[in-house]
């Protein structure tokens, strides 16, 4: 008998995600921010440990038939992902080294039981002068709920 039925797309995300920071805390990072927006651009998860500064992109699926979940991080996603980066290293003043992972989830579509989770260290590579450069011009402004916008 399943216990639980994923119904729409946002639910099979947000579990990923409780998933994947539940990964992370038990590999001894901290969490600290999930969903984090920047205009309409978004980091799923931030995390720390003594080394690095963590923007986790997370992809859920209950299927491989299009293929793995973290092969859909795209050169897009990629980029945004980059330019949140930037803004919230500037805004916090963040003298970690910074890193981006994606974490694939696959769950059962009809238990919404974890079938596998795949953590991908270092998943991509922004070019040195993107992340910690002064293209954050401080155009942002922090709101609560981990929501910047543009200053008008």
């Amino acid at each position: 008998m399943a216990f639980f039925h994923l119904h729409r797309q946002e639910d099979e995300g947000d579990l990923g995600e409780t998933i994947a920071a539940n990964l992370l805390r038990q590999k001894g990072y901290t969490i600290v921010e999930q969903n984090l927006k920047v205009n309409a651009k978004e980091i799923d998860i931030i995390a720390t440990n003594d080394e690095y500064i963590v923007f986790c992109e997370v992809k859920t699926r209950t299927s491989t038939f299009a293929g793995n979940p973290e092969q859909f991080v795209n050169k897009d996603k990629q980029r945004n992902m980059i330019f949140a980066a930037n803004a919230y290293i500037k805004h916090v003043g963040e003298k970690r080294s910074p890193r981006f992972d994606v974490i694939g989830v696959l769950l059962n579509k009809q238990t919404g039981d974890i079938q596998e989770i795949n953590h991908i260290e270092d998943a991509f590579f922004p070019s040195v002068r993107t992340v910690h450069s002064s293209s954050y011009s401080g155009r942002y402004k922090w709101h609560s709920k981990s929501v910047w916008k543009t200053k008008r």
